[in-house]
């Protein structure tokens, strides 16, 4: 099983035959960008081709009337007066002699990849497609698209293969009106929109693009839309609406299958958007979404204007698709305000028909005066620094160019073994790590070197809090250097460790003794520090003994043990910290009293991979159990992680414990916040 890439050239054979200043951006080079740059970079190469093939017209009759399938088929005959005039009675929509065999293409090429992942040919997948399809309605073109190609696959996905619960994730920042109106009384799929929206100023001008239209009848809940009111949206406002918004809302729905309208004109260098979301932000939405539905994902080209931003943000997304490492977000993590009250709005609004929201603290909805435009300006004005053309293609260009500083380490996932270790079944590409440092390294790391950088340690423990810890002064177990020099997996460890420093491994494994397990961890990130002061470690300590006073960088909490709690526990105050921090490197311990089931930790391990570019370390006991190493592994290398079963609300005590701990931090970690009423002056309103 791999990634599949669909496509067909002959997609790209529909063009504008005329002047339309509105309709011109969407042109044949856009695919012809993403598919040059895939090849570029080499991940085309790595995909498994599938060809694209036309969908029948009884396909396309499960979303569209049949009287309007006529009508695009009646247009490869018109001439070109005659496709302009039948254009017109549309909105921002252009017809061409082959637009009826590239729209059947489009839809064909969707459902081959459902079809593929769905019989386990493949994991996921992207289907590069065009014309669009999120606009598209039951009897109408709308937005440059023809035939509705995702809201096609939901339908292909739910009467061919029998599923009943299906996530669609539409990213693109246009609001995809012709998927809602479609499912928005139908409970089996849940769809996601956010979307620039500008309090109802910005196209297609509706106001069921808001966040208090959640859907009708039996479908109440499952529309979910979440506005930008503000241009300038950047990668912490977009992974603030995954962390507080979608996530929370998808890992309830449990979906069998999602499917992603990746529009890239909400990245940063598209004249539609305006937006500031960098490249490798898709990367780790994408990242993120791998945690449901067993990692089935079918990502679908819809917008994207930009031809440099849309080919290299197709990248990302592929990398990541591919198990990939993804480059860490750049710039400040820190929700803008306008962003943080259309998340306080949606929340309010999604609460009544979600667990997993009303388990949390949910400010009301703003009142209709916060969302006044009266004397301020829709975008920003053209004095501004963000709109400044100049400036952003230079920052624009400069960011494109720091992928190529990013290269894939060539070994993904490392780990030491024992004698233990050497029962476990692992993929062929995980390296079985069998060398150590050299004695004298050994012995210099265990002297403690000086400490410079800076860490966090989040501690999740089964116990009430009780040790105090001071920022910068470790809970460890110490015992003379002279014995660890000794210990064959210190040794081990350390050499694994080097190996991740310095680019040639992306994650790693490693077992250790008891005894040893907190002297030799202490080591370890007493290693990482010491190389210089920008250093910075993530510490996950998960003994179920330790504990600590909270402070801004050592924060403890009890383990939850529903799968609701430990959701908003990652969801909620792990992740949210873990991007604000933005690490150099995650470190996990796991203890003999951990507390963890496998599905739990592999979620874990999966979602730490994003934070820190993918150099994660967990370090195991050597008695714990060898699934726990098989499933840590596998989400480490990059694999979808198991689910974690039937959602059940977290306890009232955990509910308090994470509200409690929220309030305490989020005046240091911004990306905690899930208000407005709760934010700083923060990035303003740009």
């Amino acid at each position: 099983m791999g990634t599949a890439l669909v496509y067909h050239e002959d997609m790209m054979a529909t063009r504008l035959l005329w002047d339309d200043s509105e309709c011109k951006i969407e042109c044949p080079e856009r695919l012809a960008a993403a598919l040059g740059s895939l090849r570029q970079c080499g991940l085309e190469q790595r995909c498994l081709h599938v060809t694209a093939r036309e969908a029948s017209e009884a396909e396309l009759g499960l979303v569209h009337s049949p009287e309007y399938v006529a009508l695009v088929r009646g247009t490869q005959t018109l001439g070109t007066e005659e496709l302009q005039a039948l254009s017109r009675q549309y909105d921002a929509v252009y017809f061409h002699p082959s637009t009826f065999h590239c729209g059947r293409l489009a839809v064909g090429a969707v459902l081959q990849l459902v079809d593929a992942v769905l019989t386990g040919a493949v994991h996921n997948g992207l289907a590069l497609v065009r014309p669009p399809g999120h606009h598209s309605q039951r009897a109408a073109a709308n937005g440059f698209c023809v035939f509705n190609n995702v809201a096609i696959a939901a339908e292909h996905a739910k009467r061919k293969h029998g599923l009943h619960r299906i996530l669609i994730v539409d990213w693109d920042i246009h609001h995809g009106q012709g998927i809602q109106y479609i499912f928005e009384d139908d409970p089996s799929v849940l769809y996601f929109s956010w979307h620039r929206y500008e309090h109802g100023h910005f196209w297609p001008f509706l106001p069921e693009s808001d966040a208090d239209t959640v859907g009708q009848g039996q479908g109440r809940g499952f529309t979910v839309n979440l506005p930008w009111n503000q241009v300038g949206m950047g990668n912490a406002d977009y992974l603030a609406a995954f962390l507080h918004v979608l996530l929370p809302l998808a890992s309830e729905f449990d979906p069998e299958l999602v499917l992603i309208s990746a529009g890239f004109d909400s990245a940063i260098g598209d004249p539609e958007g305006q937006m500031q979301a960098t490249p490798e932000c898709f990367g780790h939405l994408t990242q993120l979404l791998q945690v449901l539905a067993g990692g089935r994902i079918c990502a679908v080209l819809e917008g994207g204007y930009h031809l440099e931003s849309l080919a290299q943000s197709v990248c990302m997304t592929v990398r990541a698709l591919l198990g990939d490492p993804v480059p860490v977000l750049s710039g400040p993590m820190v929700p803008c305000h306008s962003a943080l009250e259309s998340i306080q709005n949606v929340r309010a609004a999604q609460a009544p028909h979600w667990k997993s929201l009303r388990q949390q603290d949910v400010a009301p909805v703003l009142s209709t005066s916060t969302h006044s435009t009266e004397g301020k300006p829709l975008s920003p004005l053209p004095g501004d620094p963000i709109c400044k053309a100049e400036a952003e293609v230079a920052s624009l260009s400069f960011l494109l160019d720091q992928q190529h500083l990013h290269p894939t380490p060539p070994v993904r996932m490392a780990i030491t073994l024992t004698a233990a270790d050497t029962t476990l079944a692992l993929s062929p590409h995980v390296l079985r790590q069998e060398g150590s440092s050299p004695k004298w390294e050994t012995e210099a790391w265990a002297r403690w070197a000086g400490q410079a950088g800076e860490s966090v340690m989040i501690t999740c423990v089964s116990v009430s809090v009780t040790d105090v810890l001071s920022p910068g002064v470790w809970s460890a177990h110490h015992r003379p250097h002279e014995s660890l020099a000794q210990d064959e997996a210190l040794g081990k460890l350390l050499y694994l460790l080097n190996g991740i420093l310095d680019g040639q491994v992306n994650s790693g494994m490693a077992a250790t003794s008891a005894p040893a397990a907190a002297a030799n961890l202490d080591v370890a990130i007493q290693r990482v520090l010491s190389l210089g002061a920008q250093r910075r470690i993530l510490w996950l300590n998960i003994r179920g003994k330790e504990a600590a006073t909270v402070s801004m960088f050592h924060v403890s909490m009890p383990l939850p043990e529903t799968t609701g709690g430990f959701q908003s526990c990652i969801f909620g105050l792990v992740l949210p910290m873990a991007y604000g921090f933005q690490p150099d490197l995650v470190l996990v311990a796991l203890g003999p009293d951990h507390g963890l089931q496998e599905p739990q930790a592999a979620l874990l391990a999966a979602v730490l991979r994003g934070p820190a570019g993918g150099r994660v370390l967990a370090l195991l006991e050597e008695k714990s159990a060898p699934e726990l190493a098989q499933v840590l592994v596998r989400a480490l290398y990059g694999e979808a992680p198991p689910s974690l079963g039937p959602f059940l609300a977290a306890s009232l005590e955990d509910r308090q414990a994470l509200m409690s701990l929220r309030a305490q931090l989020q005046s240091r970690w911004e990306m905690l916040r899930v208000a407005a009423s709760e934010s700083t002056e923060g990035r303003g309103d740009s």
